[in-house]
């Protein structure tokens, strides 16, 4: 008996029941989520100096290795699943040559970084984070708040911030001492109270 063709989901042409349903939400996400990232795709894939023959068919590789992923359950996060996929894709070949480019370790290196970004939900804590801080800092002494915001945020030396502030170095560090346990005080007890 001869094989049905298989379509692009690498599933013969018959249908199993509920599986046409699962099929269809992978082809509608493939279609809204993944086909409008194919630009990217192609851009990062072209980096290197590979030909248009040989970045058609790493793309043709990664969208198959994705739809065969997503049958087990379609990602929610599917800018950082498809590059992730990619980057997975690039690394596997550049095993399988003998002579590893250099330029596959830069393009690599740059992928991560577009995966990298922080979700949603990480931004709103960094910021509640940061409001927290901020409250914290205007309730010590103006001196401490100065001296930490030196050190902390601008980084410099306590030499630098005792020229800064017109006075000893001594004074600094003891500003910087005594602002730290009040800040961590302030912070503490703040956490106690929200629990």
């Amino acid at each position: 008996m001869a094989d049905k063709p298989k379509n692009e989901f690498g599933e013969n042409g018959a249908t199993v029941p509920g599986k046409a349903m699962e099929l269809d939400a992978l082809e509608a996400w493939f279609v809204d989520e993944v086909l409008p990232l194919e630009d990217v795709l192609i851009q990062f894939l072209r980096r290197g100096g590979r030909s248009a023959s040989e970045v058609e068919d790493l793309r043709q590789d990664l969208y198959e290795k994705i739809c065969s992923a997503a049958r087990g359950g379609i990602p929610h996060a599917t800018r950082a699943f498809v590059f992730t996929a990619a980057r997975n894709l690039l690394i596997d070949r550049a095993r399988h040559e003998q002579i590893v480019s250099f330029n596959y370790v830069e393009n690599l290196e740059e992928l991560s970084l577009a995966i990298d970004d922080p979700a949603p939900d990480r931004i709103v804590i960094a910021r509640q984070e940061l409001r927290r801080l901020q409250s914290a800092l205007e309730k010590i002494p103006a001196r401490q708040r100065t001296a930490i915001v030196l050190r902390k945020v601008h980084g410099l030396s306590i030499r630098e911030i005792s020229q800064r502030m017109s006075v000893a170095e001594r004074t600094v560090e003891e500003h910087l001492t005594h602002g730290i346990r009040a800040l961590a005080r302030i912070l503490y007890r703040d956490a106690l109270d929200l629990e």
